[in-house]
This record gives C-alpha cells, structure tokens and sequence, in this order.
C-alpha cells in the first residue's frame, strides 16, 4: 500500500505542476487579451475623434487639402482590422504623425488655434493619448510576462504542447509619436 502512494504521489506532482502551468498561461492569455481590448477602446476613441478635428481644420484651412486627406487616410488605415499588434501599431504611429501636422498647421491660423471647438478636440485628444499610453504600459507587461513564461523553461514545454504563441509589444516609432501632443492655451 506505501509503494502506491509514493507511486501515485510520483506521477500525480508533474500532472499537477503540468495542469497549474497551463492554467497560468491560459490567466496570462487573459490578461493579454483584456489589456489589449482597453487599448483598442481607447484607439477608437482617438478615431472617432480625428473626423471632427478634421473638419474643424477643414473650416480655416481650406487649401490644407493635401494634409487633410493624408490625415483621414491614416486613420482609415489605423480604424482597418488587423491581424497584428505589429501592424496596428505601424498605423497608430503613422495617424499619430498626421494628426501632429494638423497641430502644426493649426499654428499657422491664429483663429483656428483660439477656436472653443478646436481647443475643446486638441485637449480631448490629448486625454486619449494619455490613455492609450497607460493601457499600452499595461498590455506590454502582460505581454512580458506571457512571453517569458511562454520561452523559460519548464513552462516553454506545457506553451509547446498548449500552442500558446509568442505575443508582440505595442510600440511606437520615433520620439515625437511617444509624446502626447501639446496644447497651447
């Protein structure tokens, strides 16, 4: 009877480390999956505001055409599906960079830049900014923390059989995209 019992105890310790990691990768997941649904909120909240910020623009800046529609480009490219945190991010850094022309161009007319609706947009989109980037430190640490369990062994052999995949970071390119856009008052 001891010998089943150290026999059982034998094989019942990995099938119990084997079911706890699997589970712990399957909360990581989780995580990964969640973090990134409160970066995409928050993506659609900088798209749903770059059309009125456009057309603010629009109202002072009619022969601004060329950088008008590069913008709504942009974030048409940045609102389309993707199947790669990789690719949103590309897009996200490239509406980022138009949406920063429209700041500068805004320099070049005094009432634009004093316009209550234009102000009230600029500020909104800062917010946003400031949120995306919150929501993006979050989700890069939870995609650390699933990658290093996904690649350190022994948990890189339950992720090989579970097939959990390597997830990308949610980067942007360059310094002036890492920097929300400021708002002259």
């Amino acid at each position: 009877m001891p010998e089943l019992l150290i026999i059982g105890g034998v094989l019942l310790i990995p099938l119990f480390w084997f079911i706890g990691t699997f589970n712990g990768l399957v909360r990581l997941r989780n995580h990964c999956r969640e973090s990134w649904s409160d970066i995409d909120t928050e993506l659609k909240r900088r798209h749903n505001l770059i059309p009125n910020l456009v057309e603010t623009v629009k109202g002072y800046a009619k022969h601004e055409r060329e950088t008008l529609e590069a913008v709504v480009a942009a974030r048409n490219r940045a609102e389309a599906p993707h199947d790669r945190v990789r690719d949103q991010g590309r897009d996200e850094t490239e509406l980022v960079r138009g949406v920063g022309k429209l700041f500068a161009l805004a320099e070049s007319y005094p009432d634009l830049k004093a316009d209550k609706n234009f102000m009230q947009l600029q500020e909104e989109l800062v917010n946003t900014e400031d949120r995306i980037q919150a929501a993006r430190r979050f989700f890069n640490g939870n995609v650390r923390d699933m990658n290093n369990r996904i690649e350190m062994f022994p948990s890189s052999v339950v992720a090989g059989m579970g097939n959990f995949p390597k997830w990308d970071f949610f980067e942007v390119e360059g310094l002036e995209v890492r920097e929300a856009p400021k708002v002259d008052v």
